[in-house]
């Protein structure tokens, strides 16, 4: 089927949810915006109960002061805001942000990769056990068990602004985007809010509670990495690529598999190279 043939009524109705939640004066609070923050607080708080959870822990010893987190929320939304936009412009779109260097800014308009992010919030975490005398692995796992329940908000807000949507289908649940022409397409970032959010979060809550898997640094860092890619991956087959990009290769390639290929390589080692842990010393 063409993309290029207009298609009947969409299937199922665009919601049509106002992207902005409320205007005050120039101050507009942003679904998108929204979404980042209570990724971020949720993923603090997350952590938090796991890193106070002994029975997660070799010997009971937990490898982190709770408090630790509470300072490192504000490197994690450097790390985060910082690489995700720096991604997107070197990944996505340089050309335009070349011509138009104050659009850098505008990141309320959306334009964040998470590879971007991703980068960033790691070189964060780095940086921050080097200076606490923290465990580096430990606290990657512990960030990464409750990410993805920011990933699949900022998926949502991504439905809400009408914007990287899927492919042009037939298919029963299609829907006819505001921004995506006359044509029924793949409801994508749909797709990806359940992948890399609900599923990708359960799995780890899985390793994390069932499975003990805290007790193996890097095993649980590793699972959602390459979760996370393997996730991409598979969507990317039913979602459009960015229009100043297209395909790679074929009709098929897209940006986004090609950084995610990498990453299932890297969880894949992560997993693979994960040892039982030694005892932790408690923290002073």
């Amino acid at each position: 089927m063409s993309e290029y043939l207009a298609l009947p009524l969409a299937a199922l109705p665009f919601p049509n949810i106002d992207p902005v939640i409320v205007q005050l004066g120039p101050l507009a609070i942003h679904w998108y915006g929204l979404g980042y923050i209570v990724g971020i607080l949720f993923a603090w708080w997350y952590a938090k109960r796991l890193v106070s959870d002994t029975r997660l822990w070799p010997n009971g010893t937990l490898p982190m002061k709770p408090e630790d987190l509470d300072d490192f929320i504000v490197w994690a939304a450097i790390g985060v805001v910082l690489g995700g936009r720096t991604g997107y412009i070197l990944f996505y779109d340089l050309g335009r942000y070349i011509s138009n260097p104050l659009d850098i800014l505008a990141v309320w308009q959306g334009g964040m990769s998470f590879h971007g992010g991703l980068l960033g919030v790691t070189l964060a975490m780095f940086l921050f056990a080097r200076k606490r005398g923290i465990h580096v692995w430990s606290l990657i796992d512990v960030v990464a068990a409750g990410v993805p329940v920011g990933l699949g908000l900022v998926r949502l807000a991504n439905f809400i602004n009408s914007e990287l949507w899927g492919r042009v289908t037939d298919v029963p649940w299609a829907i006819e985007f505001p921004t995506g022409g006359p044509f029924l397409r793949h409801p994508s970032q749909i797709y990806e809010a359940l992948l890399e959010g609900l599923v990708l979060f359960l799995v780890l809550r899985f390793l994390t509670h069932s499975r003990l898997r805290l007790k193996t640094p890097r095993f649980v860092a590793g699972a959602f990495i390459c979760g996370y890619g393997l996730s991409r991956i598979f969507v990317e087959f039913f979602r459009e690529p960015d229009q100043q990009i297209g395909y790679l290769l074929g009709g098929w390639l897209t940006m986004g598999m090609v950084l995610s290929v990498p990453m299932v390589l890297i969880g894949v080692w992560a997993m693979l190279a994960a040892k039982p842990a030694a005892p932790i010393a408690k923290p002073a």
